[in-house]
């Protein structure tokens, strides 16, 4: 029986703020169960809802040097789904109403809660075989593993594996607190381990360091090598290009589920969906105040509003779109300011064909992805992306543009050969864009069965985290060697 903890900052149902926590809490579930033994650790965060917090158990206490600090490591325990969870409890580190950026900098608080997860294995009579890390968070825990723990003997045989989910998300500090802060020795603070630029780099030192390193995609684990997307950081990814994986992430077929999706009025699946799907379209279109037009083209975005998600791109040809097509726009999500009251404006100005709901909302995302015809993703960049899956699981069609996971997981429409998942665009232009909007419309108002051949085939896509789960199973077995 192998053992992997998953080591991260979030994961559903505890506390989510993004995709990390769908990936970190969805993924365990899909090993296999007779040969794995998948636990994960998270901070305990006072802001997880009271609901959650009730599911806790004390476990037991302990406390950890951070070099000269010496501070209190609770430890809780909870099952959810068949998947046990521990948590690191220290309110001096985790209080506040968010996650990070918050009561104490997270430079302190995530090298506090990595050195706790080591220190804590002893204690929880559970010593794994793999340690899975997510993201820059958990960056320090194999370099702790591997600087103060490796001539240890309970540790020796602990493997590494370190899952970049967003490059540009680098945990970057400066040098001389993080020297303070972990009490590391000042050799590995050079430009060949923790230092990039004159910083220390979490992200850096978890793939210096690490066994094996993944990503979410295979395009995202090439594009990461290269200079337009290493962030910096592309010497380093081609070093260790032999043990870098790109793996693509998958969604939780069970939790979106259009055949029984609970935020849903109407269910369906790929045997009806075009006779049912127009039910639950017609009933979001009054919810959210727009003309209950069945023909009309319903585009949506479930998002945060960022350069990397393409909301410069929509500013730039929305006045043009909205005033010169037959279409309906409907945006769920948060972020910059300048974005929200740029599609706030653009709301007010067409009333009947744009809908904004800032702020994030589980039934709001749901109703989207349910009710829409298509999908909007124009990132700059995206990792691998989930709500491409979960619109095509959906039969919403997506219209993408080739970066990332969205290439690997979107196959452009192919009007001559009726194949094809989705509609794509290459270069990052607002009016590429727009073509790519106005080709998919025009195929959705003139060929109705070639679109309903589109959904078809999206739904029919086995994008649940089964396959991945196989591929990390492979990599822990090379690892591991059994």
């Amino acid at each position: 029986m192998k053992k992997i903890l998953f080591a991260a900052s979030e994961a559903v149902p505890f506390i989510k703020t993004g995709g990390l926590a769908d990936v970190a809490g969805s993924l365990p579930k899909y090993f296999d169960r007779e040969s794995h033994d998948v636990r994960i650790i998270l901070p305990k965060y006072l802001c997880m809802s009271q609901e959650w917090k009730e599911q806790l158990h004390f476990l037991c206490h302990f406390y950890v040097n951070l070099s000269w600090r010496r501070q209190y490591v609770g430890i809780f325990k909870a099952e959810w789904d068949g998947i046990t969870y521990y948590f690191v409890d220290n309110e001096f580190y985790f209080a506040g109403d968010r996650p990070y950026n918050n009561i104490y900098e997270d430079v302190e608080k995530f090298a506090y809660f990595s050195k706790a997860v080591l220190e804590a294995l002893p204690y929880l009579d559970f010593c794994p075989d793999i340690i899975h890390c997510h993201d820059w968070q958990t960056g320090l825990i194999p370099v702790f593993l591997k600087t103060l723990y490796g001539d240890q003997r309970y540790y020796s045989g602990i493997r590494t594996v370190y899952s970049i989910h967003n490059l540009k998300f680098q945990g970057r500090f400066i040098l001389q607190a993080v020297m303070d802060i972990t009490g590391l020795p000042r050799q590995i603070f050079t430009a060949d381990k923790l230092e990039a630029y004159g910083e220390a780099n979490y992200l850096k030192g978890g793939a210096v360091y690490a066994d094996a390193v993944t990503t979410v995609s295979q395009s995202y684990a090439y594009e990461i090598t290269t200079l337009e997307g290493g962030e910096g950081l592309h010497g380093l990814m081609n070093a260790r290009r032999n043990d870098l994986y790109g793996i693509p992430n998958g969604i939780d077929y069970e939790e979106y589920d259009p055949a029984r999706d609970p935020f849903l009025p109407h269910h369906y699946s790929v045997d009806d969906v075009t006779e049912k799907k127009s039910l639950v379209k017609a009933e979001f279109q009054k919810k959210v105040g727009l003309p209950a037009e069945q023909d009309i083209f319903l585009m949506g975005m479930v998002s945060r509003m960022t350069d990397q998600k393409g909301f410069d791109l929509i500013a730039y040809i929305m006045d043009e779109l909205l005033a010169t097509e037959q279409i309906q726009f409907v945006v769920v999500g948060t972020g910059e300011e300048r974005y929200e009251n740029m599609l706030r404006y653009f709301s007010d100005k067409y009333p009947d064909k744009m809908r904004v709901n800032i702020g994030y909302s589980e039934e709001m995302a749901h109703l989207v992805y349910g009710s829409c015809d298509a999908f909007l993703m124009p990132s700059l960049f995206e990792p691998c992306g989930l709500s491409q899956l979960m619109s095509l699981r959906y039969g919403t069609v997506p219209i993408v543009r080739e970066t990332g996971g969205l290439k690997d997981t979107v196959e452009p429409y192919n009007e001559y050969e009726h194949t094809g998942t989705g509609f794509s665009f290459a270069n990052y232009n607002a009016h590429e864009m727009l073509g790519a909007i106005r080709y998919a419309m025009r195929i959705y108002q003139a060929y109705r069965e070639d679109w309903h051949g589109i959904m078809r085939r999206g739904m029919e896509q086995d994008f649940s985290w089964n396959a991945s789960a196989r591929e990390y199973e492979r990599l822990y077995e090379k690892l591991t060697g059994f």
